[in-house]
């Protein structure tokens, strides 16, 4: 009987800490199969910031940043000292322009502008050379989650 119980016991508890682990999963993104871990820029400061005085970045990471409003984008490298690949994405998640092996302009008093060549609700920011790797073209889907209790295709 006590051997039931603790049996019974386990798997309770396995199943709690299951369903933990699914509701803290890391924010990650995906784009051709690949995925990557994600930190996320989604309020005006956090955008504001993003990647700023930054010296490395891993290489299966990055920054998605997530706007309120479709419409025309435009990014810059201030205070950034990563090269990096600027993915832009409509609101269906499809890439609607790329700025590829951007160069840091770090504390530079002009900095050049990146702008997405159509309306973007998403940006997704990589290492230079991510998006080359994997043979991004226009017109690629973005798949994201973990960072709502719920991945979203």
């Amino acid at each position: 009987m006590r051997h039931r119980f603790l049996l019974a016991l386990a798997s309770y508890l396995l199943s709690i800490a299951s369903g933990c682990a699914q509701l803290n999963e890391s924010p990650w993104a995906e784009v051709k199969g690949k995925r990557y871990a994600v930190e996320l820029a989604d309020t005006p400061e956090s955008r504001e910031h993003g990647l700023m005085f930054r010296r490395e970045l891993a290489p299966d990471a990055g920054m998605l940043f997530i706007h309120d409003d479709v419409e025309p984008l435009a990014y810059w490298m201030k205070n950034t000292y990563i090269p990096l690949d600027i993915l832009y994405f409509d609101q269906d998640r499809r890439l609607v322009s790329a700025q590829l092996g951007v160069l840091p302009c770090g504390q530079q008093p002009q900095c050049p502008i990146y702008p997405s060549a159509g309306p973007a609700k998403y940006v997704l920011e990589l290492n230079a050379g991510q998006a080359s790797d994997l043979g991004l073209k226009r017109g690629d889907e973005l798949r994201f989650g973990g960072f709502d209790g719920e991945d979203r295709p």
